[in-house]
């Protein structure tokens, strides 16, 4: 039965002419009201605010997996980065009159300008399209589109990859600064004019808490005389994109009247534009200013959308701080205030804090309590808000923000039926994510994968594709529990613009493994640097691109043989190192690879000393930088490259020896390869004390010594706990620093500060007490033979077996103590 068989008498006076519902995008009140309206009026057509290209997608609003919030994406066929988003929650009146023309069988139609004009307006001026559609409160100019731009680039990505939308008056020849004002927010003028200073609260108050006091029109009525008012003295100089988008929709509703009756019509658009949708003007006028606007060929679908995109603070001009709150105020079926805090309190016992019944009662009776004294009809969010932090939080806003954060916000993820149209990368990836049982979410969530488990090994398979596509669904993390290279912590979070990536993505093939691949071998050849190439080599190691890393060795090979810089082959050594790692836990033949490392490693060895010398401190500081990338690199090289190679750590050291004899080698470089010879058992105590004794001696620049002392013990290497257990270190550099002169003191005074800065307090604080008391005073142990001072000659056997219960206990062989010779564990004979 269609809306026409069912109506009753309208209560709306014959020849009244369309049905103009000016609305607040994203109210719950104004959700209210549309339906109300709807079925008081029983139009035989809804227009809405909004691209005509998702006339198409309108019925699958009805489909019973389609749960919002949602939004409608639109991107250009040929550029998928240039897109914007529609959002829907369920609380939108859009989606109101939307679900309402569906269930009474009436048809809904979207006229706002063509999402085909929208996406190549500013396509020649700005890198991104502007916005079209219901983001802000109640049509603000400045953010009144629609759509949700999302960035051509991600140069012009912000803060979670999304992107704001821009000012579409910006540039033009628009009216006085009042009228400007008025155009950019015209919310705040109503309620500055009311005596509102805010003017959210002001809406809440007059529209979201109110009924319609029977009449279900008035509202709009009084909405429109206000939106009136504001708009009368706005004139601008010239067709600015407010006017354009109003000249289409008059188009549209002339031929919507024409084909259902004047009466027969109900519009449902943002309240700045019911005035100029009433105005009268010619079709000849409207259509001039529609004149020569650019296209581009665009695509639409539907994709799910978050309560966290819907609010400002995330980057969108969405219109509204709390989501959350909206969507609790319009499915509450009464009391919303009892029912929000009752969920404010389980929230709070969840996080394992004290909430009682009582909290609830006391908190409801001082939300009613503060709205009486403000004068407002209920409590809003403010004073709910003023409720819980006092009652339930005790006066913290730790706790209040998880509250904001979880139910003001919130993380609800919207759902589209798999009837919606998609590229086919993202049903491949829609297919893969149900096989995997990965369930985007909202909620930033952790994911701890073991990879010798097949399902956890596809899924970081999967996740390591899809970054490199640069969908960035999931975020590799530090491991909490393991180390290990068969375990990876991923962080993942699902959000709204990683459709606008998988659509962008797209062009590179249609399953997400044959994206992958050529994305790679596109990558490689396209490379800037020998660095970025082992990088993606690594990368294809762990998505398990067999078919594109050959074509990546071999850009590698070629770019290797070609590169004669140090620095550029000490970048890339280390994560081709690291990239041999995978070959054991996900069975990857490595062997390319490792004669590839093989090669950078003797390159490296053969040019490094050269490449030291005559460096500035800037340029000394980043090449030590790469000395100990290429030390960690060697070291895990180890023997997997083979007899062929011979030995490399042997030369390496060789290569380190050489870097520390050198005077033209800068100080910090040559401090740093007494350390790594030292920390390798390549260079006896006594040869390292000798070395330091000769360079911190009178004849070396203070300036060079001191950059000596920070290659050696600085940093975060443990260099402070070598000067802790080695106090002939400690005493020479403690000798050295007395003796700086007061000139020099100054020059060296920002290298050592730096030096020592990086030290633990704890360590710290202890080297202190060892130079306040002196290297002449000892701590009551014997000093003896040629051991440091402060430091017994040899092991004392009774403190080694003091802690050994302790590491008993530790290691759990508490079990095994009548197996286990206490000296045996300590290395002692007994």
């Amino acid at each position: 039965m269609t809306a026409q068989d069912e109506r009753p008498d309208s209560p709306r006076p014959s020849g009244a002419g369309p049905l103009l519902l000016g609305v607040r995008h994203h109210g719950p009140g104004s959700a209210r009201a549309v339906r109300a309206a709807l079925e008081a009026a029983r139009p035989r057509v809804v227009l809405i605010e909004g691209p005509p290209e998702a006339d198409t997608l309108i019925p699958l609003a009805a489909d019973e997996d389609m749960r919002p919030p949602v939004a409608l994406l639109a991107h250009a066929v040929d550029e998928p980065g240039r897109s914007a988003f529609w959002p829907l929650a369920e609380f939108s009146p859009e989606w109101v009159a939307i679900r309402w023309a569906l269930e009474h069988g009436v048809p809904a139609r979207f006229i706002d300008l063509p999402a085909t004009h929208t996406l190549a307006w500013g396509r020649e001026g700005t890198s991104t399209a502007e916005p079209e559609g219901p983001t802000s409160a109640a049509e603000e100019p400045a953010q009144q589109a629609q759509g949700e731009t999302v960035p051509d680039t991600a140069d012009e990505r912000t803060g979670e990859g999304s992107g704001e939308a821009t000012d579409e008056n910006a540039g033009d020849d628009g009216p006085g600064p009042v009228a400007d004002t008025v155009r950019v927010d015209p919310l705040a003028a109503l309620a500055e004019a009311a005596g509102y200073d805010d003017p959210e609260r002001w809406w809440e108050d007059v529209v979201e808490y109110r009924g319609t006091g029977g009449d279900a029109f008035a509202p709009f009525t009084a909405l429109e005389e206000a939106m009136g008012a504001l708009r009368e003295g706005d004139v601008t100089g010239g067709p600015d994109r407010d006017s354009v988008r109003e000249a289409y929709m008059r188009l549209q509703m002339r031929a919507a009247q024409k084909e259902f009756g004047d009466d027969e019509v109900a519009v449902v658009c943002g309240a700045w534009h019911v005035p100029a949708l009433r105005e009268k003007r010619t079709m000849a006028a409207d259509r001039a200013l529609l004149k020569g606007l650019p296209k581009v060929k665009a695509d639409m679908t539907w994709v799910p959308w978050t309560h966290r995109r819907l609010a400002r603070a995330s980057g969108y001009g969405a219109g509204i701080d709390s989501p959350g709150w909206y969507g609790h105020l319009f499915g509450a079926p009464d009391r919303p205030v009892e029912r929000w805090l009752t969920n404010v309190a389980g929230l709070l016992r969840e996080e394992d804090r004290i909430v009682s019944s009582a909290h609830v009662i006391e908190a409801v009776r001082l939300a009613e309590t503060l709205a009486a004294m403000r004068g407002r009809p209920l409590p809003g969010l403010t004073e709910t808000t003023d409720a819980v932090r006092a009652v339930m939080c005790e006066g913290s806003d730790v706790p209040l923000s998880l509250v904001h954060d979880r139910l003001v916000v919130g993380d609800v993820l919207g759902e589209v039926p798999e009837a919606a149209p998609a590229v086919p990368l993202q049903r491949d990836l829609a297919r893969l994510q149900r096989r995997l049982r990965l369930k985007p979410e909202a909620l930033e969530r952790e994911l701890e994968l073991d990879l010798r488990k097949e399902n956890d090994a596809e899924r970081s398979r999967l996740l390591h594709r899809l970054r490199l596509l640069g969908v960035a669904w999931g975020e590799p993390a530090v491991s909490r529990s393991s180390t290990g290279t068969f375990r990876e912590t991923w962080r993942l979070r699902w959000e709204p613009e990683l459709a606008v990536r998988v659509a962008e993505a797209g062009v590179w093939g249609t399953t997400v493994l044959a994206a992958a691949t050529a994305k790679a071998e596109a990558d490689a050849v396209s490379a800037r640097s020998l660095a970025d190439i082992t990088a993606l080599a690594e990368h294809c190691l762990l998505a398990e691109l067999t078919d594109a890393l050959p074509v990546v060795m071999r850009v590698l090979a070629d770019r290797a043989a070609l590169d004669a810089d140090v620095a550029h082959l000490a970048q890339a050594l280390p994560a081709l190192v690291r990239s041999l790692r995978y070959g054991d836990v996900r069975a990857t033949d490595t062997r390319a690879l490792s004669e590839v490392a093989a090669g950078l490693a003797e390159r490296i060895f053969v040019g490094l000393p050269p490449a030291c010398a005559a460096l500035d401190a800037e340029a000394a500081q980043e090449m030590r930088g790469h000395v100990d990338a290429v030390h960690g690199a060697v070291g895990l090289l180890g023997d997997a490259v083979g007899a062929v190679h011979g030995d490399l750590r042997v030369r390496w050291h060789s290569v380190l020896r050489v870097l520390s004899g050198r005077d033209t080698v800068p100080g910090v470089i040559r401090g740093r390869a007494v350390r790594l010879l030292l920390d390798d058992g390549e260079l006896a105590q006594d040869e390292a004390a000798r070395l330091m004794g000769l360079v911190l001696s009178p004849g070396t620049a203070p300036a060079d010594a001191a950059a000596w002392i920070e290659g050696f013990v600085g940093g975060g290497s443990g260099g402070g706990m070598l000067l802790v257990h080695d106090e002939r270190l400690l005493g020479l550099v403690d000798a050295w620093l007395t003796g700086v002169s007061g000139d020099a003191f100054t020059d060296v005074l920002p290298l050592l500060r730096r030096t020592f800065s990086a030290y633990e307090p704890g360590v710290r604080r202890t080297l202190g007490e060892l130079v306040r008391r002196g290297p002449d005073r000892g701590s009551g142990v014997a000093v003896g033979g040629s051991g440091a001072p402060g430091f017994a000659a040899d092991l004392d056997d009774d403190r080694a077996d003091a802690v050994l219960p302790v590491v008993r206990l530790l290691l759990g062989l508490d079990d095994d103590r009548a197996r286990i010779d206490d000296n045996d564990l300590a290395g002692v004979a007994g």
